[in-house]
């Protein structure tokens, strides 16, 4: 599942305005760098772990067998390669300044053109995001056009599990639908190459959902509208026969339990049109639903829904849900699938029925689940469940028992209707927050995420077979750090239920939580380091709060008054009596060389105002730091933060990190995300920063990957990536 995973500090300025064609894949938004490209390239790969986030769309393609599409809300989109059975990213090549269109809020396919496929993008409408932008293909996402949009999408918004909102017009290939979530209705009449706004009776409010679903039903055209309040007075379904006057759908449902139409599915054989609702847009909030089918040939309607929300379950707590998803079977008629959603006591499922919805079966009562290839998805317990944000749900036009359904995870799909497992091959959505290669040890990676926590990776193309790292386990997390003298020692900090940090004496492959910790650790879990020898922590806990030290591995802790509010603790890899810290409050390195029982201030006068901002010191020495400022610059001090230089070869520094030593060298390798002139991309450097070399490409870039980057200790030109929806990366010299 996935929050608003990037700060209004992360954003960069918004595409253009104008809606204008460009061909991709290009350089994003600033001129190519002087820095020499790799010599002979690197080879990138996702590390895998396997989904781990909101899948929002899934859309088999109606008349080609095998070719399907799937749709995330901070990841991109993929298209599904039948013969190797694994999901293609069809969006890396967006770049940093393109990081709010890995937000899709829609697909569209055309019935008649297997090869075209169209992508709406944009994940925010608030002003801090750039505007939406329209992808099209004519070789299935191979290669792209791109039209820049004058009005801003919602892809990681409230509502990003609705329906698809672009729409290949049943009448004409070349005209398509854009439903947006505050501008109302766009058309266009060139296969999207420029946009105009079209009249629709509806006028969007606050509530920001505008149109939520557009669907074919014969050759007529079918518009969710989401920002009514489900009265009569209030129409939130419209439809249009001639693709330019718009009407209320006479005789459609009312009430709390239909006021948002969430996804709609038309059986061409019955010639009905079904459609879920909920009385909110989810994926959280909704409380109430329903299911209704429209016959068009006649306009009558008919409540199908398979149960309704509000009874009491077991422990007499209500059973809240709204409806999501709802398929058709194109080879069967009469054959319906609907998923609940947000059902927390009850558990989601999938319903289905065979006979147009006057009886159904709960799938996932007879559910055999095999998670074993993603073993995560058991949450650090015994058993995986169904699901939960079921609202993406497609069954197979070539195969009736063929059904797929997204969660806040994954994509599990069956071939048999019984036996269900992921079917996510390829798909990587995590929000990386932390990055670290051990020196030694069977896993050259321990990943921190949001939402699913850490991961200890014994091989980089199979998912962790130990899944989230569990005693406790975390949501999101929030610090990690190993110690360099003593790499089996680990720690972590995370969001949690049952404690928030913990440690580990075997490297990362099992936990202990600390024995206490502090009282604001449950509200504001920060960053967490150990020193050198694993003998000393400190736990950051926000601006607010002050930091905490324990000298006997979280047994007991203690204030530590001179330790910057809010700031990252950083060990020396060298010293265990020392740590470092920057703060961005008032552009000072603080530094302690009492084992982090006092700190003083050293450098000063740097930038100010960003928390974003990393410290970070290189292996194997003492006092060797490195402050990437962003677009500030690249500063390195070699004498513990008493001084800083800035490096000049370096016009903008995001993340950094270190890796084994080019042959011959005696520095460690420098990976950097950041910029040696003008664009932002992905460099090495093999001479202390004196030059650097870019590693990626305009082909793999993933939008913003601000967050952490690290080299191998153990593999010279092996690199660790983390994006914010696309997992991690990791090259290697081609």
């Amino acid at each position: 599942m996935h929050a608003f995973h990037i700060s209004r500090r992360a954003v960069l300025a918004g595409t253009a305005a104008a809606a204008a064609a460009v061909s991709l894949p290009v350089t994003q938004g600033r001129a190519q760098a002087a820095a020499t490209p790799a010599k002979g390239g690197y080879r990138w790969r996702n590390a895998v772990q396997g989904g781990t986030g909101f899948v929002t769309g899934v859309l088999f393609h109606p008349s080609c067998r095998g070719l399907a599409y799937l749709r995330t809300d901070i990841g991109g989109a993929y298209r599904w390669d039948d013969r190797t059975g694994r999901w293609i990213p069809l969006t890396d090549h967006l770049g940093w300044d393109d990081w709010n269109l890995l937000g899709v809020e829609a697909v569209a396919v055309d019935p008649a053109h297997p090869n075209r496929v169209y992508l709406a993008l944009g994940a925010y409408t608030q002003s801090w995001a750039g505007n939406g932008a329209v992808l099209r293909s004519e070789d299935r996402g191979a290669t792209w056009r791109r039209t820049d949009l004058t009005v801003k999408l919602g892809g990681n918004e409230d509502g990003r599990g609705c329906g698809e909102r672009l729409l290949v017009d049943p009448r004409d290939s070349d005209t398509l639908w854009l439903g947006t979530r505050h501008d109302g209705l766009l058309k266009s009449t060139d296969r999207g190459a420029t946009w105009k706004a079209v009249s629709f009776p509806a006028t969007p409010s606050a509530i920001g959902q505008g149109i939520t679903l557009l669907v074919a039903a014969g050759r007529s055209v079918y518009a969710g509208w989401g920002d009514s309040d489900g009265t009569s007075g209030q129409p939130n379904l419209y439809r249009t026969s001639d693709g330019t006057t718009w009407e209320a759908v006479p005789g459609r449902p009312t009430g709390a339990a239909a006021k948002v139409p969430i996804r709609a599915a038309y059986d061409r054989h019955t010639r009905e049109l079904y459609v879920s609702y909920a009385n909110a847009p989810g994926p959280n909030g909704q409380v109430d639903g329903s299911v209704h089918k429209l016959r068009t040939a006649n306009g009558k309607w008919t409540e199908v829904t398979p149960v309704k929300p509000g009874g009491a379950t077991a422990d007499g707590s209500a059973d809240s849900f709204g409806y999501g998803g709802v398929a058709v079977d194109a080879r069967r008629p009469g054959t319906v699938v609907v998923s609940t959603n947000n059902r927390w006591a009850e558990i989601d499922t999938v319903f289905r029925s065979t006979n147009g919805g006057r009886t159904w079966t709960s799938m996932k009562d007879e559910a055999v689940l095999d998670v074993s290839e993603t073993p995560y998805l058991k949450w650090g317990g015994d058993k995986p469940k169904f699901g939960w944000w079921i609202q993406a749900l497609a069954l197979d036009p070539y195969d009736s028992k063929h059904i797929v359904y997204g969660t806040g995870a994954t994509l599990y799909g069956t071939r048999d209707l019984k036996h269900w497992a992921p079917q996510i091959r390829g798909v990587e959505e995590a929000s990386i927050r932390q990055l670290i290669s051990p020196p030694t040890g069977e896993a050259h990676l321990l990943s921190g995420s949001g939402d699913i926590g850490v991961m200890y990776h014994e091989r980089l193309t199979a998912s962790p077979s130990r899944g989230m790292a569990s005693n406790p386990v975390f949501g999101t997390s929030t610090g990690l750090s190993l110690a360099p003298a003593k790499p089996s020692y680990v720690v972590r900090a995370g969001w949690g239920e049952h404690g928030n940090g913990a440690h580990s004496n075997d490297g990362g492959k099992t936990w202990t939580p600390f024995k206490t910790q502090p009282d604001v650790a449950k509200s504001a879990p920060g960053p967490i380091a150990t020193n050198a020898d694993g003998s000393v922590l400190l736990w950051s806990f926000g601006t607010a709060n002050p930091g905490y030290r324990s000298a006997d591995n979280g047994a007991t802790w203690t204030e530590v008054a001179s330790f910057p509010k809010g700031a990252a603790p950083i060990a020396d890899p060298v010293d265990p009596t020392r740590f470092y810290a920057y703060d961005t409050t008032t552009g000072t390195v603080f530094a302690s060389t009492d084992s982090g029982r006092t700190f003083t201030a050293r450098a000063t006068g740097l930038s100010t105002g960003d928390t974003e901002f990393q410290l970070v010191a290189a292996p194997g020495r003492t006092g060797d730091l490195w402050l990437s400022l962003k677009g500030n610059g690249l500063y390195r001090s070699t004498d513990a933060g008493a001084t800083l230089a800035k490096v000049g070869s370096c016009h903008a520094s995001h993340t950094l990190g270190f890796g084994k030593a080019a042959e011959g060298a005696s520095y460690p390798a420098i990976y950097m995300v950041g910029a040696t002139d003008t664009i932002t991309a992905v460099y090495r450097s093999d001479d202390e920063a004196k030059t650097w070399t870019r590693i990626n490409d305009d082909r793999h870039q993933w939008g913003w990957t601000g967050a952490a980057i690290t080299g191998d200790p153990r593999v010279y030109g092996r690199v660790f990536v983390a994006t914010n929806g696309r997992g991690v990366q990791y090259g290697e010299p081609a």
